[in-house]
Parts: structure tokens; C-alpha cells; sequence
């Protein structure tokens, strides 16, 4: 993965890097292009330190390295374009440098051994003076009359004596107590067996022995397994997410399941359980991804979902194009669309007005195999630790989000909306254009729509295809409209779902036409 990174990063023309949410691992190599302006290596396995070398990418403006396992102290990275930083969730620790003080500590928290501002002040040594010789003179002393006079006796030594033997005995006890401990706990590593060997070291390793075989399966679920058979099935790692990572696991019988390790999850055991009630019940729509069973503990909460195989929408509209697939075409785009908004319409309308999803993505929309789009992950945004998480959906997040750090129906118009113009555009929710500033995916085309240069917005493999000009500015104004900056002007979901039903239906409807007139033949 190495030599892989420094050939990327030393191609001459190159300005923007996204490389998130993948399983890449090794270090960042020392000789980086000076003309990046984005560096985005985010939710992977990377390790080591941040080479000095970026103080030398002066066109850098953002850098986003959090959620690896980079380590070591944060250099004195003083880059005067740089406006976007985010190091968080990593094992960096000593000092932030002065340079980067500027920045939220979003930017930094996940760092246990990382201070200074924004985050806590770093400890301040002080050292006790050292005893002077006065000290030491100072010191009462008794007079040899009384030492003389406490000479012990042969009862004493006796007594002494049966007190060390017994202090000796506590202590062989309690070292005999933790061989045991040890002991009982490589023999429960044994009996992991093959599952310890092929998944990730932490996966399942909050779960309790008193708790093993307590795996809540939802009513209508299928699956017959247990606890103990999901702990030793083979698994891989699919990918990092806002709330936790992703396995999938293969079961002894061949079923695959997606096995979700929640983290930073705020709720106790008794809302956590009433939300995964509600979550359970309109997990039953068709475009929202089940979920099957649940596992709770004090120090492990475990989701159990279907496994998809074909992928989240993110890996098919950005992954693929470096390897040379042919990307969606707009039929299956509008699918897509259409199956997403249906989702999160039935998420607000069958759970109450104040339910949202709140982290509404590209790579939560999961697929089936004739490319129905699904939602993911709803229903968790209420049970995690909001200020730590909310960082991580940047890009898609609403401005009053952003303020007031409260999601919202309305809030999730704006996501989806900013996913609509993912779609429409083939761009990430952030951009980085010549001027070297990050915008997000909405101002940029508010931009190029201002100056009625409305037909760079759309995505080139769209534009190559006929007659759908006219859906696609359709669809952009619905997802416009989305976006409004004020939530009150956003339409709702079901009005979202209704107006790309129009779409849909005049696209279908221009494709029949198309059909029946080309089977027309004239008559001699």
C-alpha cells in the first residue's frame, strides 16, 4: 500500500485525493506533491506519523487524517491555505502546535494523549524542591534512654514473626488468584478458535460471558444462530462509518450477515432497547435496510443487518470509475433516487414528527440487485454521542445543524438533497476548486447555476447520454429546492418522493414513445 500512496502522490497534476472509508493501511510516504490541494485519507488503517514534508504542500487546504491509527506528535504544520483539518480518533499525542490552535477540537478529539488548545491544557510538571541537609538536622531525635528501653523480647520477634508469614500467604494467594484469571482467559481464547484467527482482534471483544447467548432477534427474522456462532464466524472488515465499523461475517451454515460494532453510543441499556423497538418496526418498508437482531452490553452493542452485496451508492458512483466501470446511467440514477426518498418518507411518517434518520449519505444508501436504493443506519443518530459523531457527516449536514447541533426532518431534506446532487454531479459533498478553498457540494453549484453554466453541474457520463436534459434539470431543481437554507422553505419527503415520481414516470413515458416510433415501419 505503500509504494501504491507514493505513486499517487507524486503524479504531477495531481490536485485532489479522496481515498476515505476504504481498508488501506501503511504510512503516508515523505515525498508529497506540492501542488495537492486536498488530502483526504480518513477511515482507514493508517499508521505512523505525519511526515514534516507537509509543511511543504503550501496549496494544501484540508487535510483530513481521522479515524487511523497515525501516531506520534502533530508537527508544526503552518500552511497559510490551510482551512479544513481534521486529525480526530487517532493516537497522537505531546502538544498541538500553535499553528493549528485556530481549529474546532473536532479537529483533535479522539486523541487521548493530545492537549493543549482547543483541547484540555497540557499538565503542568512541577517538581518537589529537593530536602536540604537541614531538613534532615532538623528532625526530632530521641534520646538514647528511650531506645534503650524498647529492646524487643522474644515474644515480640514471635508475634513479628506469625505477622510476615501471614502478609507472605496473602500475597502468594493473590498472585496463585490472578494465574488462575490468566489461565481461564487464554483458555476462552482457544475456544474462539478459528473466528480470533480470521476477523479483527476487536471484534466482539466487549462481549460478556454471562451475556453470550442474549442476541435480541427481531420477530420475522429467519436467522437461527446465536451469540456464540456469530463470534466465531470468519469476518472482514467492510468499512469505518459515522457510528462504528462494519463487519461482514460468514456463519458456519454460509449465511453472510453485516455485523455493525457501535461506538461512542451515549443512551443506557433501557432507551437503547426501546429504540431498537421502533427501529425494528419500520425497519419492514422495502427501501430501508432491516434490522435482524441486536446485542447490548455494558462495554459491546453489536447490530445485525442482511448483507448486500452490491454495495453502497458511494462505491458505485466514485469507486469504480478508477477501475474503469462504466458508471449508472439515469435510469438507474432516478431508481436510485426515488427507492432513497421512499425510505426516509416512510422513516418520518411512521415514526412521528420528531423522528429522523440524521445521517443521511452516500455511503448509507445500500443496494439491492436491480439497484433499488435502501436506507441504512436509521434511527441511530438519537442513541450516540452527538458532538463527537456530528463531524463526520461533513459535507451533507444542514447549516442549522451545524449551529445548533440539533438534527431534524427538515435537516434530513437537506441531506438527501445534498445526496441528489452527488448524483447529479458525480462530485463529493466537498470541493475544492482552483482558488484552493473548500466549498461544499450546494454553494458550488448554486455557483455554476448563477452564472447559467447550468450544463457543467451535471456529470459528464449523464451528459453523453440523450434526451434527458430535460429530467435532469428536473431533478436538479428538486434538489435545490432541498437545500434551501432555510429549513421552512425545504419541502417535505413525500413531496420529494411525489415530484421524482413525475420524473420517473415522463422519463419512462419518452422512452416508450421512443420505442413504438422506431418500430414503426412505412407502408410501400
Amino acid at each position: 500500500m505503500e509504494s501504491f500512496l507514493s505513486d499517487i502522490l507524486s503524479l504531477p497534476s495531481l490536485r485532489h485525493l479522496y481515498l476515505q472509508q476504504n481498508n488501506f493501511s501503511g504510512s503516508i510516504p515523505a515525498l508529497l506533491n506540492v501542488q495537492l490541494n486536498v488530502l483526504d485519507l480518513s477511515f482507514n488503517f493508517f499508521t505512523g506519523r505525519i511526515p514534516p514534508t507537509v509543511q511543504n504542500l503550501t496549496k494544501l487546504a484540508a487535510l483530513y487524517l481521522q479515524n487511523n491509527s497515525f501516531s506520534g506528535a502533530i508537527p508544526d504544520i503552518n500552511l497559510p491555505k490551510l482551512k479544513a483539518l481534521n486529525l480526530s480518533f487517532n493516537y497522537f499525542n505531546g502538544t498541538i502546535p500553535p499553528s493549528l490552535q485556530k481549529f474546532s477540537y473536532h479537529s483533535f478529539i479522539g486523541n487521548s494523549l493530545l492537549c493543549g488548545l482547543p483541547l484540555k491544557r497540557c499538565p503542568t510538571i512541577s517538581s518537589s524542591p529537593s530536602p536540604s541537609p537541614n531538613d534532615f538536622l532538623n528532625q526530632p531525635t530521641r534520646p538514647q534512654s528511650q531506645t534503650a528501653s524498647k529492646k524487643l523480647g522474644s515474644n515480640s520477634i514471635i508475634a513479628i514473626a506469625i505477622g510476615g508469614s501471614a502478609v507472605l500467604f496473602l500475597i502468594i494467594m493473590v498472585i496463585f488468584v490472578c494465574l488462575l484469571k490468566r489461565k481461564d482467559g487464554a483458555r476462552n481464547t482457544m475456544l474462539k478458535g478459528k473466528a480470533e484467527s480470521e476477523k479483527p482482534k476487536d471484534f466482539g471483544s466487549g462481549v460478556q460471558e454471562a451475556e453470550k447467548n442474549k442476541l435480541f432477534f427481531f420477530e420475522g427474522c429467519s436467522f437461527t444462530f446465536d451469540l456464540e456462532d456469530l463470534l466465531r464466524a470468519s469476518a472482514e472488515v467492510l468499512g469505518k462509518g459515522s457510528y462504528g465499523t462494519a463487519y461482514k461475517a460468514v456463519l458456519e451454515d454460509g449465511t453472510s450477515v453485516v455485523v455493525k460494532r457501535l461506538k461512542e453510543v451515549a443512551a443506557g441499556k433501557k432507551d437503547f432497547e426501546q429504540q431498537m423497538e421502533v427501529i425494528g418496526r419500520i425497519g419492514q418498508h422495502p427501501n430501508i435496510v432491516p434490522l435482524r437482531a441486536y446485542y447490548y452490553s455494558k462495554d459491546e452493542k453489536l447490530l445485525v443487518h442482511n448483507y448486500m452485496s452490491a454495495g453502497s451508492l458511494s462505491a458505485l458512483l466514485h469507486g469504480n470509475r478508477a477501475a474503469g466501470i462504466t458508471s449508472l446511467d439515469w435510469n438507474a440514477r432516478v431508481k436510485i433516487c426515488l427507492g432513497t426518498a421512499r425510505g426516509i418518507a416512510s422513516i418520518h411518517s411512521e415514526a412521528g414528527a420528531k423522528f429522523f434518520h440524521g445521517n443521511i449519505k452516500a455511503s448509507n444508501v445500500l443496494l439491492t440487485p436491480d439497484l433499488d436504493g435502501c436506507i441504512s443506519d436509521v434511527g441511530l443518530a438519537p442513541l450516540m454521542n452527538f458532538p463527537t459523531t456530528m463531524y463526520r457527516t461533513i459535507g451533507y449536514r444542514a447549516p442549522e445543524v451545524i449551529e445548533t447541533r440539533k438534527s431534524s426532518q427538515k435537516s434530513d431534506v437537506y441531506s438527501f438533497g445534498v445526496l441528489l446532487l452527488e448524483i447529479l454531479t458525480g462530485k463529493a459533498p466537498l470541493q475544492a476548486p482552483a482558488h484552493d478553498s473548500v466549498v461544499d457540494l450546494p454553494r458550488w453549484v448554486r455557483s455554476v447555476v448563477r452564472e447559467e453554466w447550468t450544463a457543467e453541474v451535471f456529470d459528464v457520463e449523464l451528459v453523453r447520454q440523450q434526451n434527458t436534459e430535460e429530467e435532469m434539470v428536473q431533478m436538479l431543481q428538486i434538489a435545490l429546492a432541498c437545500v434551501a437554507k432555510a429549513p421552512e422553505m425545504r419541502p417535505r419527503m413525500d413531496e420529494v418522493v411525489r415530484m421524482i415520481e413525475e420524473i420517473q414516470h415522463s422519463d419512462y413515458s419518452k422512452n416508450r414513445s421512443s420505442s413504438e416510433a422506431e418500430s414503426i415501419v412505412p407502408t410501400p
